[in-house]
């Protein structure tokens, strides 16, 4: 007889097979801990009945699949997070960016865009600006409206500050931002070095030629397969020679297939390639 977990593993499945069908999005491989409280924090966020209710919401309502993308692709974000991170940026990635002509760094899983706009505040204060090119990318539609935007809640002004100070920040923050009621956004500017739109870094193709990929906090939500395609792709996005960012409790998955990166700052889990 099938047990009620087993029923509720049945419906999981019903449901992931379910977006990626109407929507296109495939999370059938993400870690499947993760994914199971992902998907139940969706539920819970929408007030469906069931999860019945709640996949004929998604493959009918365009919002409602919206919702439940948001609530499933975890996103925590702040400006210099992990300020560690970008002051071995700073002083162990940027001299040798600076050796290439036209430096391209992609943010992967950008969220609402503060990282890419950390890394863009860097690379000013760096004299790299006028000839670096950064790209965020994100599967959620909304996240990257908010990145476009800039916009973000002035209530993590401190805490935006003193990340930014600890990665060894050369300029005020405050040249970089505009503040308003509750509210901060991210000057003009800034905002025309970067590029953001949609992108699914498990069903889309990657762009080549980077030099710089953040991939933060992301192949932790998927499963070891899942994380070796993907890390593939990320590969074939990099020039011999690149640099991969990992977030800080992420690890490579241990395979023979991850000789390609070589530990580069191995406490902030930045990584070269070396096909």
């Amino acid at each position: 007889m099938t047990s009620a977990g087993d029923v509720e593993r049945i419906e999981i499945d019903l449901f992931l097979e379910a977006i990626a069908r109407r929507w296109g999005y495939d999370l059938r491989d993400y870690s499947r801990p993760s994914i199971e409280r992902r998907v139940q924090a969706a539920l819970a966020a929408s007030g469906a009945a069931n999860l019945g209710a709640l996949q004929h919401e998604v493959l009918h309502d365009r919002d409602a699949f919206a919702d439940v993308l948001d609530a499933i692709t975890v996103r925590v974000t702040d400006l210099f997070r992990d300020p560690e991170v970008y002051l071995a940026l700073r002083t162990k990635v940027v001299p040798l960016l600076r050796t290439y002509a036209l430096p391209k760094i992609w943010h992967a899983g950008c969220a609402s865009g503060e990282e890419a706009y950390s890394t863009a505040i860097l690379i000013h204060e760096e004299g790299l600006d006028e000839r670096t090119q950064i790209y965020g990318t994100d599967v959620s539609q909304r996240a990257i409206a908010q990145a476009k935007d800039g916009v973000y809640p002035a209530r993590h002004v401190t805490t935006f500050t003193k990340n930014h100070r600890a990665a060894g920040a050369t300029s005020d923050l405050g040249t970089w931002l505009t503040a308003a009621y509750d509210r901060i956004a991210m000057r003009e500017a800034l905002r025309k070095r970067l590029v953001f739109f949609q992108h699914d870094l498990v069903g889309d193709q990657v762009f080549g030629e980077m030099h710089v990929v953040f991939c933060r906090n992301v192949l932790i939500y998927f499963g070891q397969e899942l994380r070796r395609r993907v890390l593939d792709k990320l590969a074939a996005s990099l020039v011999p020679g690149g640099f991969l960012v990992l977030g800080t409790s992420e690890e490579l998955p241990g395979s023979t297939c991850d000789e390609r990166f070589k530990p580069f700052a191995r406490a902030e889990r930045i990584y070269r390639y070396e096909p």
